[in-house]
């Protein structure tokens, strides 16, 4: 398999990967939530070869990365990078499919990497989910915002990182509803409501389905709770995500925070 290294400053102490429960930024269980735009796989591999970065301070924890990635099948490290502007270089050489940042790093940290990938057109391709020792906080809103599709902690078991590395190549968004129940709650004191463009060329029900998708719910748990069919769910999603461009459902969740979308009660 490929692999370019690109080192940043001060290796630290070893943060382990692994562990006895399945984990997500909340404490807990992390399912994908059902995809609707599901981009293709970049770069040069294989078809169906899932190519991922990995960019971390700490030579320990990427080298633990790498080596879980690389004995996956399906899967190929294209390299690493321990800060910011080294992630940034790498990730417009190797043009990954998914890259796993830390939030905080020298330098340039994971925020403004986040903001620089997804400020650059040509990397926005690359889905970033964020691996990181801290807990639900103010981070979570800010890195949504940012570009992140979705949030492990470090402590994670190696197959929770691993499909989290699947559902978020696939276009989904890795969050749970407790994750989400957060995140309003900081937007919510933040007061940060603005126009969404395209806003108002959603239909009634579409508007309603976005802030379905807002409250963390899988296009199924939706289905239940309508009583409707998990496919009308998802056609009406998918199309309000190419009514607003939204890169994927995590990008989906801010735009229907910002609009002020909410279920009614």
């Amino acid at each position: 398999m490929s692999s370019d290294t690109a080192q940043g400053a001060n290796d630290g102490t070893a943060r382990g990967m692994s562990g006895d429960t399945v984990r997500g930024m909340s404490g807990d269980t992390v399912r994908g939530m059902s995809g609707d735009v599901a981009p293709g796989m970049s770069g040069d591999a294989a078809p169906g070869v899932i190519r991922v970065a990995v960019a971390d301070d700490q030579a320990v924890v990427r080298m633990g990365l790498r080596a879980l990635l690389e004995r996956e099948p399906g899967m190929e490290c294209v390299g690493e990078a321990g800060d910011g502007q080294a992630a940034l270089a790498l990730i417009r050489r190797t043009r990954p499919d998914v890259l796993l940042l830390d939030i905080r790093m020298p330098g340039l940290d994971g925020l403004a990497t986040l903001r620089a990938i997804a400020g650059d057109p040509e990397l926005r391709g690359t889905r970033i989910v964020v691996v990181t020792t801290f807990a639900v906080d103010e981070y979570v809103f800010t890195a949504l915002q940012a570009g992140a599709s979705g949030f492990l902690l470090k402590d994670s078991a190696p197959d929770e990182l691993v499909n989290a590395v699947r559902v978020v190549a696939a276009g989904e968004a890795l969050l749970s509803p407790a994750i989400t129940r957060k995140v309003i709650g900081l937007f919510g004191r933040q007061g940060d409501a603005r126009p969404v463009e395209g806003i108002e060329t959603l239909t009634p029900r579409e508007r309603e389905l976005v802030a379905w998708v807002a409250t963390g719910r899988s296009n199924e748990e939706i289905a239940r709770e309508l009583t409707i069919s998990p496919d009308t769910v998802r056609t009406h999603v998918s199309r309000a995500m190419v009514k607003l461009r939204a890169r994927d459902r995590a990008q989906l969740v801010v735009f229907a925070m910002r609009a002020g979308l909410a279920l009614p009660g």
